[in-house]
């Protein structure tokens, strides 16, 4: 939003914020899942290669100095987790809005992949040995396993900011505008700005579970437990990021025109200077009109399909045109010709 201006959101408040919290809780509750799932197979995977006590701790000086009995080394760190959960669960019952959903952004993703890179390390230790003392080092893996946490957790919070939802403020009644589409009453010398954002929970559960396999499998890869899994992360980690940058859009309209942005990280862009744009309008589309989910082409030109529904489309003055499904979708068209117009009077 524009320093002094005001902001017309998309959406009712009510249902942005719902839809915020069930994305949210079933991303958490997924993702924890896919930890503990990870944190049990690894060592039963690879249950026939190791010996009947595993090293788990490891001296100072390299050699290993502590075991456990297999059925400890593979409960141990599920339950480390399962008691993780429920600390960080009542730890955000105390939290706002906004710090919980960044706690748990940052907190769970650097925790998840700290122990399944720990339990990892342990079980490729102890891969082939025939005694616990005979485990290898583990030096080089507890400093890749710490860096590994540590950018999971950040790109978990530049996640959590990112799809923040915005603050809730007052807007002006549309109103019916010229043949090129409807128009708002803007008083002069105001800057205004909408904003909206869908997601779509299921490419989003597509591409959890698409990464949460390329990555366990590429764990498993590394730590040996079993020849050819290499030939199934690429395609699994394919599906994962394409599926991913279509499961959310965001749009904003502002005086520099309009930008829509793909994927939790707001990137890749397109963007629409208003000298561009001919006209907009709000416009019901549905999934089998345009062929199906994601970024679509077809006759109709451009889609970003997330929910059927009603669609911001945007007639530019040179190619096709392009519809980006999203809630408040006349609003946002007509602050678009409003905007427009204001440019035209002015130029």
């Amino acid at each position: 939003m524009t320093s002094g201006g005001n902001e017309v959101p998309g959406g009712r408040p009510g249902e942005r914020r719902s839809a915020a919290r069930t994305s949210t809780g079933r991303s958490v509750a997924l993702g924890a899942a896919g930890v503990l799932a990870a944190l049990l197979a690894l060592p039963l995977v690879a249950a026939g290669r190791l010996p009947e006590r595993l090293a788990t701790h490891w001296s100072g000086s390299g050699g290993p100095d502590g075991s456990m009995p297999f059925w400890a080394a593979t409960l141990g760190p599920a339950a480390l987790w399962a008691a993780l959960l429920l600390s960080l669960a009542l730890t955000a019952r105390v939290l706002g809005p906004s710090v919980r959903r960044l706690w748990y952004a940052t907190a769970l993703p650097s925790a998840g992949v700290l122990l399944i890179g720990a339990q990892a390390s342990i079980v490729h230790a102890n891969l082939d040995r025939a005694d616990w003392t005979a485990a290898g080092d583990v030096g080089l893996d507890v400093a890749l396993v710490l860096l590994a946490a540590a950018a999971a957790g950040l790109l978990g919070q530049l996640v959590a900011r990112r799809t923040a939802a915005p603050a809730d403020t007052a807007a002006g009644a549309a109103a019916a505008g010229p043949s090129s589409g409807p128009q708002l009453t803007l008083p002069d010398g105001e800057r205004f700005a909408w904003l909206s954002r869908t997601v779509n929970p299921w490419l989003r559960l597509t591409a959890t579970v698409s990464g949460t396999a390329a990555a366990a499998l590429a764990i498993a890869a590394a730590a040996g437990l079993a020849d050819g899994l290499w030939a199934a992360v690429a395609p699994l980690a394919v599906v994962a990021l394409a599926t991913l940058g279509c499961s959310a859009v965001q749009a904003v309209v502002s005086p520099k025109g309009l930008e829509v942005s793909f994927g939790p990280f707001g990137w890749p862009v397109r963007r629409w200077p208003l000298e561009q744009i001919e006209s907009a309008r709000a416009e019901e589309r549905t999934p089998a009109q345009v062929g199906g989910w994601g970024y679509r082409l077809s006759g109709l030109g451009t889609t970003v399909m997330l929910r059927g529904g009603p669609c911001l489309v945007v007639r530019p003055r040179a190619g096709a045109e392009f519809a980006v499904s999203l809630d408040d979708a006349e609003r946002g068209a007509a602050l678009l010709n409003s905007l427009a117009a204001r440019r035209s009077s002015t130029a």
